[in-house]
């Protein structure tokens, strides 16, 4: 298969290298060719285009048979998620028009999902977000699905749970920093996925996604901000991080949805299998990797 990848870069780059593994043909979009090199060390084929300029969507060497879109923000604000998503996408649609892929993968966020009751969220639960650009994400999906429904594009929709691997997962970085503070008594419910997962699912998507459906990509376990907590502390002999209250918490982005997010449909439906099913195989493959590097330097506490 001809793959591109849109917004080739912390989960593109090892979809690509799998991808390449597997035999096929890849190709990486990115807005700049800053990151060239590591494309290219993954046996991608790097290109240049952003999804808000069409112009240079033309220019892309297709057809392709699978594309996916995992494009990011850059932790940009809301009229950004706007331009990156909802007209980017809509952008992508008009120009695989012409020439329609096998399959289209948008990665989308189960931040979509705003219950704060910690209830169990399948995908067909109502997705009513509070924040801005998860409204966007939310505006993004409609336009995919009624593409699928009334043009017959090929678009599946992966909502992705907070993504972890080397070097990524922001709480646990905070921990490593002594900067994690346990909101409040640490009830929230935290869904994660880690990278490698991610990019089983985007394959699994490929292969056996249904044209205007949409999965859960998440580990088995949702768990407390607590529970987290206390495992980390148990394996790296720290103590537990300080709670504060709530409305003392600076950061309260990642504080507003509370709930158990279920991946069932995509174990059933996209074949999927889980390297990490739960965030203790995935945090401690991250921790061993920290230590043979000399990056786990963490002087035990007493107890």
């Amino acid at each position: 298969m001809r793959v591109l990848i849109i917004g080739c870069g912390y989960v593109g780059i090892p979809l690509g290298a799998e991808l390449v593994r597997l035999g096929h043909e890849v190709y990486g979009v990115r807005r700049t060719n800053a990151n060239d090199v590591a494309l290219t060390a993954a046996g991608i084929k790097p290109l240049v285009a952003d999804v808000t300029k069409p112009a240079e969507l033309a220019q892309l060497p297709g057809p392709f048979d699978w594309v996916v879109n995992c494009v990011s923000s850059s932790k940009g604000g809301v009229d950004e998620y706007r331009q990156v998503y909802l007209q980017g996408t809509k952008n992508l649609i008009e120009w695989l028009a012409a020439a329609p892929p096998k399959k289209f993968v948008f990665t989308s966020s189960t931040s979509v999902y705003g219950q704060t009751d910690g209830s169990p969220v399948k995908e067909g639960a109502m997705t009513a977000p509070v924040s801005d650009t998860s409204k966007v994400l939310v505006d993004t999906e409609k336009v995919l699905i009624e593409a699928s429904r009334l043009r017959k594009f090929p678009g599946v929709i992966l909502r992705v749970a907070g993504i972890y691997g080397p070097d990524r997962g922001h709480l646990f970085q905070q921990y490593l920093k002594d900067e994690a503070r346990i909101t409040g008594k640490g009830e929230r419910i935290l869904n994660m996925v880690e990278r490698d997962d991610v990019v089983g699912a985007i394959i699994g998507a490929f292969k056996n996604g249904r044209p205007g459906e949409v999965y859960n990509i998440v580990d088995d376990e949702p768990v407390a901000e607590v529970h987290f907590f206390r495992w980390l502390s148990e394996a790296l002999g720290k103590w537990m991080p300080k709670s504060v209250p709530e409305d003392q918490l600076a950061d309260r982005k990642r504080g507003v949805t509370n709930k158990k997010v279920q991946n069932r449909r995509a174990k059933m439906e996209l074949g999927w299998q889980l390297k990490s099913p739960t965030f203790r195989q995935g945090y401690t493959t991250e921790m061993v990797r920290l230590d043979r590097l000399g990056q786990l330097d963490l002087k035990p506490e007493p107890r």
